[in-house]
């Protein structure tokens, strides 16, 4: 049986000299070159860079799905080889299990550790309250909507404590409302469990009103170009009396970040293909 995580034991990720190719032979394309990082335990962090840049690529890496072709990804100094469950891991499409009930799938990663039946659905249901789903726990996924399996897939990774929440792009598919209402309710789970989290995304306003830094990737193959201090104090507001998406320094902010992207030249179909093909496979390997 897998110990579970002790709440608030946020990792340090650290990635060095971290090189990934996917694909042998005359097939191979590198993804990513050459990245360095360090994530403070407990801090959130979002991965900003342009399709196809390897940002979901080097996702996988510190999952464990992906192995490094050069250089070393670590949680607290010890080298990431495979995936484990202190890695929590979020999908943009659910891999909730359609035959479970949303409770049952929530509930599932306390029963690969060995936690009882009555146990992990008593945390379970404290969770799915938690996130606003205490009346659909016995719903299957097809009858949640798009913004109520994510916030299921969430509450899913988030019970299990991990030490490290990986997020790939989770509110892409959602419209602008559902979204909005999924970072504000993300950054409050957030801030009681306070995992270290590594959220990639392609939208500029979601970074800047998520991450604590933003880590700005250029085009395939990906490298870090900037690591940007996000200054906005916490909890943060979107509301009638005020706004922080109309703030003069997140406006100065954003357009830093359009600057550094906007001089990035269109990734290749090789690299489209390389994401697409790591995100299927790890979807696969979650589902199973």
């Amino acid at each position: 049986m897998t110990s579970r995580n002790p709440q608030g034991s946020a990792g340090r990720v650290t990635l060095e000299h971290v090189a990934l190719t996917l694909g042998d032979g005359p097939q191979a394309f590198t993804a990513v070159r050459d990245v360095n990082m360090t994530i403070e335990a407990g801090e959130f962090v979002c991965i900003l860079g342009p399709s196809g840049c390897g940002k979901s690529t080097l996702l996988a890496a510190l999952a464990g799905h992906v192995a490094t072709s050069a250089g070393q990804a670590t949680l607290d100094g010890k080298r990431i080889d495979g995936p484990h469950p202190e890695r929590g891991m979020v999908f943009q499409q659910h891999t909730l299990l359609p035959w479970r009930k949303t409770l049952d799938n929530v509930a599932f990663g306390l029963k690969m550790q060995g936690i009882g039946k009555r146990e992990r659905h008593r945390q379970a249901r404290a969770l799915l309250e938690r996130v606003g789903l205490g009346a659909f726990a016995d719903r299957y996924p097809a009858q949640l909507s798009g913004g109520m399996q994510q916030r299921a897939e969430i509450a899913r990774a988030m019970l299990i404590a991990p030490r490290v929440l990986l997020m790939d792009e989770p509110f892409g598919a959602l419209d602008a409302q559902t979204r909005a209402m999924m970072q504000a309710l993300l950054l409050d789970v957030w801030s009681e469990r306070k995992p270290t989290v590594v959220f990639v995304t392609h939208d500029i306003d979601e970074a800047l009103f998520l991450a604590d830094r933003i880590l700005v990737m250029s085009a395939s193959p990906g490298t870090v170009l900037e690591d940007l201090q996000v200054p906005f104090a916490r909890p943060r507001e979107r509301g009638e009396t005020r706004d922080l998406v109309t703030e003069p320094e997140f406006i100065a902010l954003k357009r830093r970040c359009l600057a550094l992207l906007r001089h990035q030249p269109i990734a290749s179909p090789a690299a489209d293909h390389a994401t697409a093909s790591v995100r299927f496979n790890r979807s696969v390997q979650t589902a199973s």
